[in-house]
């Protein structure tokens, strides 16, 4: 889940060639033998029977589907419609237009959020935001020549829920330090989210008023964007976990100045109180943003272990044991934040193909098979 700012920085920075020279794939359709062009799969993108782009413009990520799958909740910090940085918004799936209108806005507009999900019944949303620590955005981390790449951890973000309106708006954490990366469980009982109350990047579970807060995770090492599993018990997360004394001590003075360097992360999984905690990926480099399949017999998650020069970042499926990997994405750019619909039908993810040689991060919603 986490860094909307972060990844879209990264991929602003590394993947703005968009679909480099991969060429598109060719589908027959179902009712015809004549053979059409699907300018949005790409060769080797077995799993997409159709994709559609859903937005045109900006940073957008993070897309998260209602409890009934008819709609989604995302951040974005498009300039068009006026944003400095990321702020929360939710729309229909069917009939939606975001290329000529914006969809409704659920944040307060003022500071930097991150991280949304719907609550049960999907009258409400659950996301973070900075914005009681004041209206501005807080600033991006400097970025110095030679210096590993850097997501800033805010203390000013807090947990909060308001309507598909942005009304009616409650606060569930407000404690020192970062809360965000926040969501709920299948069953709508449960939220995890990543907190440094302990001094540390931990997780944390809480019922879902707030109230019942409990530590989940307590190794050195920054653990965030974690999801349940489908049966609500089990979690899977990112993790760093700095071994040598060097690699502890450069993730301490870093957290101290509320930064975490990414780049090296691992995919996790454990039990809902944090027992039976196991290493699914070995892969190195950065390896994150992980979602179950609809069966739990599996992860998909993004990752760049592949690539030379840190991108590009492709969509891979992983077996819960750690078996099995496969790649599901082919582009040349930056494919992250999958998650399912809870039918298991579809698929929505970013991404930096069809963004015309532009920085753009988009939302897409593939058919998945």
């Amino acid at each position: 889940m986490k860094q909307f700012l972060a990844v879209c920085a990264l991929s602003a920075v590394l993947f703005s060639c968009g679909n480099g020279e991969t060429k598109p794939a060719e589908q027959e359709t179902q009712d015809s033998s004549a053979v059409v062009t699907d300018t949005l799969i790409y060769p080797g993108e077995t799993h997409f029977a159709s994709l559609r782009q859903l937005t045109f413009g900006g940073d957008n990520a993070e897309a998260y589907f209602s409890y009934d799958g008819k709609k989604l909740t995302f951040q974005s910090n498009n300039k068009a419609w006026g944003l400095q940085c990321d702020q929360i918004f939710t729309f229909n799936i069917e009939g939606a237009d975001l290329g000529n209108t914006i969809p409704q806005m659920v944040s307060t507009g003022k500071g930097r959020t991150t991280c949304s999900y719907f609550m049960p019944g999907d009258t409400t949303i659950l996301y973070a935001s900075t914005h009681l620590g004041g209206d501005a955005c807080p600033p991006d981390p400097e970025r110095k020549p030679g210096s590993p790449y850097l997501w800033g951890i805010y203390p000013s973000y807090d947990i909060f829920v308001a309507d598909l309106k942005g009304n009616n708006l409650k606060q569930l954490t407000n404690g020192p330090g970062y809360d965000a990366e926040a969501t709920i469980s299948p069953a709508g009982d449960k939220i995890v989210f990543t907190s440094t109350r302990s001094g540390d990047l931990e997780l944390y579970t809480m019922d879902i008023d707030g109230s019942n807060v409990k530590q989940i995770t307590n190794e050195l090492g920054y653990d965030g964007g974690a999801f349940f599993s489908p049966d609500g018990k089990k979690l899977v997360f990112r993790s760093s976990r700095p071994k040598t004394p060097e690699e502890q001590k450069a993730y301490k003075d870093l957290l101290a100045q509320g930064l975490v360097a990414p780049t090296n992360m691992e995919i996790y999984t454990c039990n809902v109180d944090g027992s039976d905690l196991k290493q699914v990926t070995q892969l190195g480099q950065a390896n994150w943003a992980p979602y179950f399949t609809p069966d739990g017999s599996q992860i998909i998650f993004s990752s760049n272990h592949e690539s030379e020069r840190g991108f590009p970042f492709h969509l891979y499926l992983i077996n819960v044991d750690g078996t099995g990997l496969e790649r599901v994405t082919h582009d040349n750019g930056f494919d992250a934040f999958p998650m399912f619909s809870p039918d298991g039908k579809y698929l929505v993810f970013s991404s930096n193909r069809n963004n015309g040689g532009t920085r753009d991060t988009n939302l897409f919603l593939a058919e998945w098979k």
